[in-house]
């Protein structure tokens, strides 16, 4: 459980870093209502949510202030849907699928 909570936790730093980000479609579709959340509760800019999305990103205060500075304003008028997932041809070697999720 604490394996999976801090992989999804890399997964969300990775693309806030980035913004953009390639992952198999599985990762990708379970990442994105985690950092749905996670902006929708920057968009109030609030110290209550900095100190929210810093405990929930374990820590990583770098992240929570690029989230409350740059991607919260930025979608303050989007009532949601900020990321998309875009599939990727799949893999020759396993099959398995990939996509890109980015901000729209």
């Amino acid at each position: 459980r604490d394996v999976r909570k801090a992989f999804v936790s890399s997964l969300v730093e990775a693309l806030v870093k980035r913004e953009k980000i390639l992952t198999t479609e599985a990762r990708a579709k379970e990442l994105r209502p985690v950092v749905e959340a996670l902006v929708t509760q920057a968009r109030s800019g609030t110290l209550a949510a900095r100190r929210k999305i810093t405990e929930k990103l374990q820590g990583r205060a770098v992240i929570a202030k690029k989230l409350i500075e740059v991607l919260g304003p930025r979608y303050k008028d989007r009532k949601g849907g900020y990321l998309r997932i875009t599939k990727v041809v799949k893999r020759a070697s396993d099959g398995r699928s990939s996509a890109v999720i980015e901000f729209i």
